[in-house]
């Protein structure tokens, strides 16, 4: 069997200023050595041959522009021409990718595969559980399964299993029933997450509805909130040989998930600004660790909002880590500068001029780290430490820290650009944790947000709907 391998994968705020470029995406062929990392279960099939055109990956951001993603569109399909006739196609994608003037930039993506390769060759696509699923897409594709985790700690074993799940197929050369049920359930990440209630039960219950032969495999996708766009929506999906037991499993899926809507809450205390630093500021032992969950890089934020600084400079807590700021600007005269040396800056507020301000301040050059694609810099003023990055930069993994000379289980008060705490971070939190309800592109309260082409009703926005599960055969 010959299978193709490709994606174009991220996840666009449509509320962000900041366009996604084709230099933020990061392109991995088959040739480059990051490809037996992203897909190592390739080698359980020794029998099957494998080709990758391009899996291409950015950090979450604004809208796609139309040239970078034409540009890449382009190199994935020029792949797969060159690989006809194939038995079928892996695409590893994220699901709520948006492009300047383009809706469901994946239906179009999987739609121009589907009409290179035909109609006999079998579209298999893992997605993210943030993934926004259109009808579009669930006709044109033949397999569908997402991430059953967030924070997302099963992203090899979800492209495993949808590899699994088109192996399976051309071996069987039988294609699933797929059924599909929209859900009109519009929630941030930090409100679904899978550690908590409701989500961990909800998640729990997908397997009890495989049985492997009439349901090969059901998602559940909570969807990604800040996309204003038609298919913005939480959906549930069966596949498998059984008409009727697909429908049956996706439509319980969809109604455990609408019941308990009301139940989605933030898995921490979530606070203002000036409340969270003052409940740090309380803790006696142990590094508290604060979300500046408006400005979440790993949502779409940009990285630049200085709300959350401005009030931590204003409060002067003793000790805290801020990180971070993205700002190449501040960063290049904190080089020049040098370490040990006094600088003024003004910093921030520069990609995200919507939602911040850049701030005027003075501060000690304590650290700088002289990478040749991302210099970074530690700024501390008072007792504020705050991390400095030309490219935006999160700040998910300790070593990051410790790259920086920040020791993090030293420090009384870390506060990170995120929403829910990724495990690293979760295991420094020793003193406990907060979400800041911030400003930013990613602000939490999505009722606040200028929604103008999202389907109504959806809930929270009309609170008192009513709904009641219909799944379809696509």
């Amino acid at each position: 069997m010959k299978i193709a391998i490709g994606g174009i994968a991220t996840e666009s705020c449509t509320f962000s200023p900041l366009p996604t470029r084709l230099a933020d995406f990061r392109i991995v062929r088959q040739s480059d050595a990051q490809f037996a990392a992203l897909y190592p279960f390739l080698a359980d099939h020794p029998q099957v041959d494998f080709h990758g055109t391009i899996t291409a990956k950015a950090m979450p951001g604004g809208p796609v522009e139309a040239s970078a993603y034409t540009a890449l569109k382009d190199d994935l399909l020029a792949g797969l021409r060159g690989l006809l006739p194939l038995d079928g196609v892996y695409l590893d994608m994220h699901g709520a990718m948006n492009v300047q003037g383009m809706d469901d930039a994946e239906g179009d993506l999987i739609g121009a595969v589907r009409e290179l390769v035909g109609h006999d060759c079998p579209i298999a696509a893992s997605y993210d559980l943030h993934g926004n699923v259109s009808p579009r897409i669930m006709k044109r594709l033949d397999m569908i399964s997402g991430y059953r985790t967030a924070p997302h700690i099963d992203t090899i074993e979800t492209r495993a299993r949808t590899m699994s799940l088109l192996l399976r197929c051309l071996r069987a050369e039988a294609r699933p029933h797929k059924a599909f049920v929209p859900i009109p359930i519009g929630l941030p990440g930090e409100k679904t997450s899978t550690e908590w209630q409701p989500g961990k039960d909800i998640y729990a219950a997908i397997l009890d509805e495989i049985d492997g032969e009439r349901v090969w495999d059901a998602t559940i996708q909570v969807g990604y909130v800040w996309a204003d766009e038609p298919r913005m929506t939480a959906c549930a999906i069966a596949i498998g040989s059984e008409a009727s037991a697909i429908v049956q499993a996706a439509n319980r899926l969809a109604q455990r998930f609408w019941d308990r809507r009301a139940e989605f809450q933030f898995g921490v205390a979530a606070l203002s600004i000036d409340e969270c630093i003052r409940r740090a500021l309380a803790v006696e032992a142990g590094t508290t660790l604060i979300s500046d969950s408006g400005d979440n890089l790993t949502a779409g934020g940009t990285g630049d909002v200085t709300a959350f600084l401005e009030r931590a400079l204003e409060l002067q807590p003793p000790d805290l880590v801020y990180a971070g700021i993205t700002d190449a600007a501040a960063v290049r005269a904190c080089l020049d500068a040098g370490a040990g040396s006094e600088v003024s800056l003004t910093l921030g507020g520069k990609l995200d001029n919507r939602n911040s301000q850049p701030l005027a301040l003075r501060g000690e050059v304590e650290f700088i780290r002289a990478d040749a694609e991302n210099p970074q810099v530690v700024l501390k003023i008072g007792g504020v430490r705050v991390l400095l990055s030309a490219r935006r930069t999160s700040f998910q993994r300790r070593q990051q820290f410790l790259n920086l000379g920040i020791i993090p289980e030293r420090h009384a008060i870390i506060a990170v650009k995120i929403g829910y705490l990724v495990p690293e971070l979760k295991a420094m939190a020793t003193g406990g944790s907060f979400l800041a309800l911030s400003p930013g592109a990613v602000n939490q309260d999505i009722a606040t947000l200028p929604f103008q082409r999202i389907q109504r009703p959806c809930y929270p926005f009309d609170a008192d709907m009513q709904w009641t599960p219909d799944a379809q055969l696509v």
